[in-house]
């Protein structure tokens, strides 16, 4: 066992194992491979892309940001150099996983329009609760891959910047990083009720 927790590529397949023993048990005891089990496919990709994601924006926020002025000078280049690349590259794939999965979910089940449109056409309120969620989701990755990431390549020195450009990029990147911070706290509650109150 402790050969396959040693080792990020076997926990990840070993989890991946497991769970394609849930889906064969599925079939087994008569489930059909239909729109319900590709929606709950999609569902199941959304929510771990989203885990992904929302993770890591914690992580930033409430660990790294935070954290960075009480690490020594000449430890923060590991920072800088290895640990948050590493984490920007999981954390806007995570962010465009997300959102392509939960576009196909609505897609899929059937009312995207109607939470695009936050339920006028309808007048659902559970279309209006998934689709103010969606909106929050969608506005969040906008700040990820176009206003985030640009500003941490220069920030990290990834690209060419001066020292004031840089200093700046950082700002921005880390004022865009705590307006995803505050607007993932009512995405996920939208998200949530739009299952369990008006579900």
């Amino acid at each position: 066992m402790s050969s396959i927790l040693t080792s990020l590529e076997k926990t990840i397949g070993a989890g991946i194992a497991l769970t394609i023993l849930f889906v064969l048990y599925y079939i087994s005891t008569g489930g059909a491979l239909d729109t319900v089990f590709w929606s709950l496919i999609l569902r199941y990709v959304h929510v771990l892309s989203g885990i992904m994601w929302i993770g890591l924006l914690w992580y930033f926020n409430f660990v790294q940001i935070p954290n960075m002025p009480k690490i020594p000078d000449d430890q923060k280049p590991a920072i800088g150099k290895v640990i948050a690349p590493a984490a920007l590259f999981w954390f806007r794939w995570g962010a465009m996983a997300t959102i392509i999965t939960g576009l196909l979910v609505a897609h899929v089940n059937g009312y995207l329009t109607q939470a695009m449109t936050l339920g006028i056409l309808d007048g659902v309120a559970k279309h209006t609760a998934i689709g103010i969620g969606m909106w929050l989701g969608i506005i969040m990755f906008i700040n990820v891959w176009f206003v985030i990431w640009p500003n941490q390549k220069r920030a990290l020195g990834i690209v060419e910047a001066d020292p004031a450009s840089k200093a700046a990029s950082a700002r921005t990147a880390m004022l865009f990083s705590r307006t995803n911070t505050l607007l993932s706290i009512p995405m996920l509650f939208a998200m949530a009720s739009a299952q369990n109150i008006w579900g």
